[in-house]
């Protein structure tokens, strides 16, 4: 058992108002932060189980406010949050158990619909109501009112300091910077609920087809910010867009900013893996420019 199992436990009996024992725990993969299992306990309840050093606690905690409130707008399906602990040196956050099918089996289309609905619940500002992660980045949330404010101070700034620390020159983009406001023009966004990093890793289907999406990094943003995402590291297939579409169809110029909101993605990839990330982010910068 895990030094860590014990407090598990008494989180979920806590949590759920029933004593819990773990009777086996199964590793499990597709991660390359966190170290993943699924609990079973005596009485057959199943639970997943995220594990890392004490000090991501507070990226467990952020990922369970984000989950709990996607979760509230009953639009698209995400494992709901259970409780956090801590204990020798180590941290865990504790999700419901979802059983995943395949990919290719999933109803792509129901997901680019739940997506559109789940973005349009929307606020009077944008951000969130305080900094979180998007993996182990820091991401920050100070609330604006202006969208193209926000993503320069508190999107693609920070990760193209930290990038330049890491020995990327990004010499351009500080002109990009102050281009923004050309490549809204004639665009107002609105403040929707995003996921922020919605992947193809981050996002599958249930044994009955359903969509699930998981690994939030929420916050109140411009919409075509997820729907860039989806199209990058591997992209998800016509279906999902055409669905989202007809639900909400998006802004006509929309993929004219496509590449701005992938830089923010291939920056933090390169903060945290570095390799051809860097290149990739260094000519997404010219392209935009």
């Amino acid at each position: 058992m895990s030094s860590l199992h014990p407090a598990i436990e008494s989180a979920i009996g806590e949590a759920t108002g029933a004593p819990f024992r773990i009777a086996s725990a199964s590793a499990l993969g597709g991660g390359c932060i966190h170290h993943a299992e699924c609990l079973t306990g005596a009485d057959g309840r199943r639970f997943f189980v995220k594990q890392n050093s004490r000090d991501l606690l507070p990226s467990f905690a952020a990922e369970a406010e984000a989950l709990a409130a996607m979760a509230a707008t009953r639009t698209i399906r995400v494992p709901l949050p259970v409780a956090t602990c801590h204990a020798a040196g180590k941290a865990a956050l504790i999700l419901e158990y979802l059983p995943i099918s395949r990919a290719r089996d999933g109803d792509w289309e129901a997901m680019g619909r739940q997506l559109a609905r789940l973005h349009r619940h929307t606020a009077d500002s944008f951000g969130w109501p305080s900094d979180n992660f998007i993996g182990p980045t820091p991401q920050h949330n100070t609330r604006h009112t202006d969208w193209i404010t926000f993503y320069a101070e508190c999107r693609l700034r920070p990760q193209i300091t930290w990038a330049r620390r890491k020995g990327l020159p990004l010499r351009q983009a500080d002109a990009l910077l102050d281009a923004l406001p050309r490549l809204f023009a004639g665009y107002t966004p609105v403040p929707s609920l995003l996921h922020g990093d919605l992947w193809a890793g981050n996002a599958a289907f249930l044994e009955d087809r359903s969509p699930v999406t998981f690994d939030p990094a929420a916050y109140f943003g411009d919409r075509e910010a997820d729907l860039a995402m989806t199209s990058l590291f591997g992209g998800f297939p016509p279906p999902f867009y055409h669905a989202y579409h007809a639900e909400w169809p998006l802004h006509p110029d929309h993929p004219s900013r496509q590449s701005l909101y992938h830089l923010y993605h291939l920056l933090n990839h390169f903060i945290l893996f570095g390799g051809s990330y860097g290149q990739q982010a260094e000519k997404g910068v010219r392209s935009i420019i």
